[in-house]
């Protein structure tokens, strides 16, 4: 039976909105954790500066995972991959190395290759499904992931690790609930559930943008539902790119039968046949509400 694995001190690399949450979600929920960021300068000392974590790096990676039990890494996908072969040879033994990225299949498959079973360090893929459309440390929040899913990509005997559970134990303290799926499972979900609905965002926003009259029309007749509808239209495109690009194929698919979707309804405009669309849009809402 493996000996229990006690996560002491964590490293966080990106401290801006998930992972600046997740060092006060630390804080709040936990004891005895030593916190280290590294960022950009700028960034990493205003986490510093609000108490948010214990240490401050950025440039040289290695002071910052020196000694590290668990490597959360909360950056971008494509600065994810490239620093990925660097966290792998830096790693101390024995690190549990785990990030937050949105799309999880080119993730694996890297670190694949650079963890290997003879690696000292272990990676666990995860996805928060917690965020804002807003970014940045100013909009960190220790209860960003309290009754959200938390999902971890792996398969079943990943879990006896005791990295692994020590980290799903402190997943629980903070509030998030874990999930276990398939690498492929998770593009694909994510891709409907998520990617989708912030391009059908983007793009109605940007339609209504291209359509406003020198008095602001439409958006002056406006109500709380259009900003409803809108809130993820306000995620900055840098957020955006690489979660696109690397899951493009699910995307395309997801695009092509909404927009079959969209021309079905318009050629039932006219009919009153709408009713079983409502319906099952109703239905999907509670689900969600349920949740």
């Amino acid at each position: 039976m493996p000996s229990a694995h006690i996560i002491n001190r964590v490293t966080i690399l990106g401290t801006g909105l998930i992972g600046g949450s997740f060092a006060l979600a630390l804080r709040k929920y936990t004891t005895d954790i030593h916190i280290t960021g590294w960022d950009r300068p700028e960034v990493v000392r205003e986490a510093q500066s609000s108490a948010t974590i214990d240490v401050s790096f950025s440039g040289d990676l290695a002071p910052a995972l020196e000694d590290a039990d668990l490597v959360y890494i909360a950056l971008p996908i494509g600065v994810t991959l490239d620093l990925l072969p660097e966290v792998a040879r830096l790693a101390a033994p024995n690190t549990l190395i785990t990030d937050a990225c949105s799309t999880k299949v080119r993730i694996t498959e890297d670190a694949a290759d650079l963890f290997s079973e003879d690696s000292t360090a272990l990676f666990l893929g995860g996805h928060p499904m917690a965020g804002r459309e807003l970014s940045g440390i100013t909009h960190a929040d220790a209860d960003l992931f309290r009754n959200t899913t938390y999902a971890l990509i792996g398969a079943s005997s990943d879990k006896q690790d005791s990295r692994i559970s020590a980290f799903v134990k402190i997943l629980e303290k903070i509030g998030a609930r874990p999930l276990w799926l398939g690498a492929q499972q998770h593009d694909y979900a994510v891709g409907l559930a998520s990617h989708l609905p912030q391009l059908a965002a983007v793009a109605l926003a940007s339609f209504l943008y291209d359509h406003l009259d020198e008095n602001g029309l439409p958006i002056t007749l406006a109500g709380p539902g259009l900003r409803d509808s809108l809130r993820l239209a306000g995620s900055p495109y840098s957020t955006w790119r690489d979660i696109v690009l690397t899951n493009k194929e699910v995307l395309s698919a997801a695009l092509d039968l909404f927009a079959r979707r969209l021309d079905d309804l318009r050629e039932r405009l006219a009919t009153r046949d709408l009713e079983a669309d409502f319906d099952a849009a109703n239905e999907l809402y509670k689900l969600l509400r349920s949740l």
